[in-house]
């Protein structure tokens, strides 16, 4: 298949590690785009998916469509106005970057990413959806936002952080391959209770704090405390570590008397 590859969020972090495997593999890639420039070299369209403008002429002449790009609201509507116009155009491969649990937790993104699904799962598009857990820059993001507090909350959950770079991998293979279906979930390579999150970020800072368990109340604290948001068996598992990817990323802090 010699036909370009359109990538929307393809300027993103997983997006920017994606594009340059493609380019290596010999594919052809476009970007789609809001209004941002790509990096010089990279043809871009310009197109809105949440309300469908500019799709239809995105999609042209395209073989496969990788979705990426996604926010907090409305992931499932700008899916849905992809799906249609990529089965007008006689896209052949779609493929989707989705969150393990997505059927199971009770929380706004994860609905719209399992309705993301369903567009998919539904269309006339041959496809491909990859379930991943949550990435080790949204860990860290996480815990340097928990950390802030001199009394350091930890929430009662557990995650398997997986590092985007396999990510990155994973999805080149299934974009250069033949439309896969739900294809197993890919998880970091240990289950980590949010403790453990924090505390190795802590030492990775050399800082210290006192902390004090929090618990998630409602349903989506059963949710987590039932491990519905981690993958099962049949997943695949990365090789990247969360205490790797600390030591690469985490500056430690300065000595503090």
């Amino acid at each position: 298949m010699n036909a370009p590859v359109l990538v929307t969020g393809g300027t993103g972090g997983l997006g920017s590690l994606i594009v340059p495997l493609l380019r290596a593999a010999g594919r052809e890639v476009r970007l789609l785009t809001r209004g941002s420039r790509p990096p010089e070299g990279l043809r871009h369209v310009t197109a809105d998916l949440r309300t469908g403008q500019g799709i239809d002429p995105a999609v042209e002449g395209v073989g496969t469509v990788l979705h990426l790009a996604g926010g907090p609201k409305g992931d499932d509507a700008a899916t849905r106005n992809l799906v249609a116009a990529a089965e007008l155009a006689g896209v052949e491969h779609l493929l989707l970057i989705s969150v393990i649990g997505a059927d199971r937790l009770p929380i706004g993104y994860f609905r719209a990413k399992a309705e993301s699904e369903r567009a998919l799962r539904e269309s006339s598009v041959p496809w491909t959806i990859l379930r991943a857990a949550q990435f080790h820059d949204l860990t860290l993001a996480m815990v340097r936002a928990l950390a802030k507090s001199p009394l350091v909350p930890v929430p009662g959950m557990r995650w398997e952080p997986v590092d985007a770079r396999d990510v990155a991998e994973r999805l080149t293979a299934l974009t250069l391959g033949a439309p896969a279906g739900r294809v197993p979930d890919l998880a970091g390579p240990e289950v980590l209770p949010m403790g453990h999150l924090l505390r190795t970020y802590l030492a990775a800072r050399g800082t210290r704090r006192l902390t004090v368990p929090l618990r998630i109340p409602g349903a989506v604290g059963r949710s987590y405390r039932a491990g519905e948001n981690l993958a099962g068996a049949e997943a695949e598992r990365a090789t990247r570590t969360w205490e790797g990817f600390l030591a690469e990323r985490v500056d430690p802090a300065r000595p503090r008397r």
